[in-house]
């Protein structure tokens, strides 16, 4: 295993200094650091954050393998900085049995570009009539932990209730996609004065809402853990900073477009703006912005979204919804909150490894620490080119948009999966 040493680099924001990588861990952190046998990588002017990772990822394989793979999508992953990201479970075949979820486990090892940790589906098929093998898949050797149908809501209080208890037994959590489907029938985006102007069916903002403010009760009732995943309504910010108040054990995440991308995106009706949940409005971005800031929103999740050609180049309302976040995550989250580096740090890293139990993972570096970490060029800008992208897919919002920050390395274990902003294999 080669060593590396990493000269004059700043960790997380700190006063710069030297970080020698030996044997799969940060060996030393200093000033002045000499290493003959190792391979210097020069960080000046550099940030070293640890590995990012992402709670909420579609790798679409087993099934959709002309959208995305586990190898390409932990290509796009490392080439924004991740060194863990984990799995959803709505391939096909569902992953809702043990042999699905360590078939995704396995060829995430394989690829060696991140740590894949598989979600297991809440229900079976995703089809929200009776629970998928939850047990099965904790005790498999993926040992999934977080449970989600998204893409679908589990709409049924009692059996989101049976959900939450059973997955007590070993400390696992439910992640809900929150939509009531009975409100959302037919729609197309953000209901409200632009899909009025529009003619287009509106997604109203108390759909999401009422299905937290539900979960969150039905949370307090069982004492289990909730997730609510891609939370995008100030609505929603309110229910969950009530809910923490009073102790409930509920974690959430928003995605770097409801942090960015109003629905006013939606006039020029391209699909690439087509996502679910709908981009809302100014004022819920600035909800959101302030949520994420002070510890309501605990996470930021790039709900990566990879679609065929023929899924998104078609009329908006035949469009799949979803966008791709791994490559641009790090960028969005510089422009939005600037250069936080100790809060980027919690919100990428730290925390979505505490909530996915990932050891080894949201550690920064130290001596002695597995050396998961990825160095960041703040002071760099970069036009997003679709075709430049790792993913197979091509459906970023961002395309031809400047963005501040670029990746230059990330170590998985002591071992490059990036150097000099390119994929080492």
């Amino acid at each position: 295993m080669t060593a590396y040493l990493i000269t004059s680099v700043s960790v997380v924001g700190a006063a710069p200094t030297d970080l020698l990588i030996r044997d799969g861990v940060v060996a030393e952190v200093g000033p002045g650091l000499s290493a003959p046998d190792a391979t210097v990588v020069d960080g000046t002017g550099l940030v070293a954050l640890p590995g990012l990772v992402d709670l909420h990822t579609h790798l679409r394989e087993p099934g959709r393998e002309d959208a995305e793979t586990v190898e390409s999508g932990s290509r796009a992953a490392a080439l924004g900085g991740y060194t863990a990201v984990c799995a959803m479970a709505n391939t096909s075949p569902v992953a809702d049995t043990a042999g699905v979820v360590e078939q995704v486990w396995r060829l995430g090892r394989e690829a060696g570009l991140v740590d894949v940790q598989p979600i297991g589906a809440v229900t079976v098929g995703l089809a929200g009539e009776r629970l998928a093998e939850l047990g099965a898949m904790a005790d498999s050797a993926a040992r999934v932990r977080i449970f989600s149908d998204d893409g679908y809501c589990v709409a049924d209080p009692k059996l989101m209730r049976r959900a939450l208890e059973y997955v007590k037994a070993f400390d696992g959590i439910i992640a809900q996609h929150a939509e009531e489907p009975r409100l959302t029938e037919g729609a197309q985006m953000h209901e409200g004065e632009v899909s009025t102007r529009l003619g287009l069916i509106g997604w109203p903002a108390v759909a999401e809402e009422a299905i937290i403010a539900r979960d969150v009760l039905l949370t307090e009732h069982v004492g289990g853990r909730l997730h609510v995943c891609h939370v995008s309504t100030a609505g929603s910010v309110e229910v969950l900073r009530q809910a923490k108040a009073r102790g409930v054990r509920v974690t959430a995440e928003v995605t770097p477009h409801h942090l960015l991308l109003t629905d006013e995106r939606a006039t020029t009706y391209d699909p690439v703006f087509k996502v679910n949940p709908p981009l809302r409005t100014a004022a819920d971005i600035a909800a959101l912005r302030t949520a994420l800031a002070d510890g309501v929103l605990d996470v930021i999740a790039t709900d990566h979204a990879p679609h065929a050609v023929e899924d998104k180049e078609c009329e908006w309302a035949y469009a799949r919804p979803g966008m791709l976040g791994l490559e641009t995550a790090l960028s969005i989250a510089l422009d939005v909150l600037g250069p936080q580096w100790d809060l980027i740090a919690e919100r990428m890293s730290r925390t979505p490894a505490r909530i996915a139990g990932l050891t080894g993972h949201g550690v920064d570096p130290a001596p002695g620490v597995p050396a998961n970490l990825t160095l960041v060029d703040p002071a760099a800008r970069r036009t997003i080119e679709p075709a430049e992208l790792a993913s197979r897919s091509r459906n970023t919002p961002y395309a031809r948009m400047t963005l501040p920050g670029r990746i230059v390395a990330t170590f998985l274990r002591g071992e490059p999966t990036v150097l000099d902003g390119k994929a080492v294999k």
